[in-house]
């Protein structure tokens, strides 16, 4: 395994070199360069290289020789012109597609198992316009029994080997957040494993110019904004009784978000002491709208990951529909660009970065084990992040042995913080989106606290 793969075009400009172990080997000798016989330029003992950032439209030649006496082909690669990056425009949460609705383009009927169909967005009544090249979504399925795995990419391509979301309970409802580039007139496109209602909400999109009302991501240290399981207070208990609507004013919380922040990426957590219908997250100050953000019907903890605008007092809004205790944690928020830190969006296609089920390696097995910690070099995985990448897109997916009792994410190279971004107390697999800071080679730790197989799928990163 070899990427950029051998005379490739359009190659990003901050790439990583990767190559397949050779046996035996102690380190290797990089040579790299746009002359047909490169130069040396680096040694190193793992099996990947990122070199500066290069010039456009540029041939590349590079070859591999380990210490050991084994020598690459000679490969090559050209790079394209610059990627534009991405800007978030926040918009009130608001339902695109409910196919438990009359039959329509955004209505039924019900997907059948094993099928596709594809939401123009921008033919919504969302308000989302032709130029958007992104959307964030919040995805639900209501099946009609297990469903294996559902899986969103940007309308027009090639369907991906990456899943969404799975929803292996017998009955009930399972969300899961999404970002998802814009395809072939603005749609995207959605696989079904098995039949199945779908219910698409949207709270933004990203546009490729800047304005008045578009922004930049900053990442924060993931940070733990409010809890009710603690002490009674503005972002601590009681628990939410049911029915009841309680606001969160962020910056005001001790996770170091500034007032001037225009929408959070949150991740959103319900421990119910029965069935909870379902949670909605919206614009403090604004009605309350017709959406959810996530489900727990059988009773157990979830997660899902939101981004939600800011209301009014730069304040988030949460409706439960029964008693539940709730944690809100953040891993970076939209505002104005020209800050230092600001970064923009860049989405890619879908892609699978690691899957312990695999046989061993940097990106495969083996299965994690309780209590264990695992890093994951993200730009090294040959799913085209480079290694100018500030924080990425991800999507996680558990295949536990047993129940666990959460997964955190994290960017390497930092102390692991006190938040999750999953769990899975009935032992099932359960996937979660997060937008995740690169650490250390741009990679992020992963900390199980039961032994699981972890999947980990990329739909795009942040870069300045």
């Amino acid at each position: 395994m070899i990427s950029p793969t051998n005379a490739a075009n359009g190659v990003l400009l901050a790439p990583t070199l990767v190559w397949s172990p050779a046996n035996g080997a102690a380190s290797y000798d990089v040579y790299f360069g746009t002359e047909f016989t490169p130069p040396w330029v680096a040694n190193t003992a793992g099996t990947s290289y990122a070199p500066v950032t290069l010039s456009p439209n540029t041939t590349y030649y590079w070859q591999i020789r380990s210490r050991n006496g084994s020598v690459s082909p000679m490969w090559s690669f050209t790079t394209g012109v610059p990627a534009a990056g991405l800007q978030f425009v926040p918009l009130t949460p608001c339902r695109v597609a409910d196919t438990r609705n009359p039959d329509g383009p955004f209505g039924g009927p019900e997907l059948a198992a094993a099928s596709i169909r594809s939401f123009p967005i921008p033919q919504s009544p969302c308000g989302v316009p032709n130029t958007a090249q992104a959307y964030s979504l919040n995805v639900t399925v209501v099946p009609d029994g297990r469903l294996s795995y559902l899986t969103l990419w940007p309308g027009g391509k090639i369907q991906p080997f990456v899943s969404t979301l799975n929803d292996w309970a017998p009955d009930g409802a399972t969300a899961n957040a999404a970002i998802v580039a814009a395809g072939s007139n603005g749609e995207v496109s959605v696989f079904v494993t098995d039949p199945t209602e779908v219910i698409l909400d949207i709270n933004g999109y990203f546009v490729s110019f800047p304005g008045g009302n578009s922004y930049s991501f900053y990442p924060v240290p993931p940070c733990r904004v409010a809890d009710s399981r603690g002490p009674a207070g503005q972002f601590g208990g009681p628990s939410m009784f049911a029915g009841q609507t309680r606001d969160f004013p962020i910056p005001l919380s001790p996770c170091g978000v500034p007032p001037a922040a225009k929408a959070y990426s949150l991740n959103a957590t319900v421990v119910p002491q029965s069935p909870l219908s379902y949670l909605t997250l919206w614009p403090t100050g604004t009605p309350q709208p017709l959406v959810s953000t996530l489900n727990a019907w059988t009773g157990t903890a979830v997660a899902n990951a939101a981004v939600v605008p800011a209301g009014a007092n730069e304040s988030i809004s949460a409706f439960v529909t029964n008693a539940t205790d709730l944690i809100l944690d953040i891993n970076g928020y939209f505002a104005a660009s020209g800050s230092p830190g600001a970064l923009a969006f860049y989405p890619v296609t879908p892609c699978r970065v690691a899957d312990t089920r695999n046989p061993d390696g940097p990106f495969g097995g083996p299965e994690m084990a309780a209590g264990t910690v695992r890093s994951f070099a993200l730009p090294a995985s040959g799913c085209d992040v480079p290694s100018t990448a500030e924080a990425c897109s991800v999507n996680v997916t558990v295949v536990p042995d047993g129940p666990l009792s959460f997964l955190t994410i994290w960017p390497t190279g930092t102390p692991r913080p006190l938040v999750s971004t999953l769990n899975s107390w009935d032992g099932s697999v359960v996937a979660n989106a997060a937008i995740v800071p690169a650490g250390n080679n741009g990679a992020i730790d992963i900390y199980v606290t039961g032994a699981t197989h972890v999947i980990v799928d990329i739909s795009g990163y942040f870069a300045p």
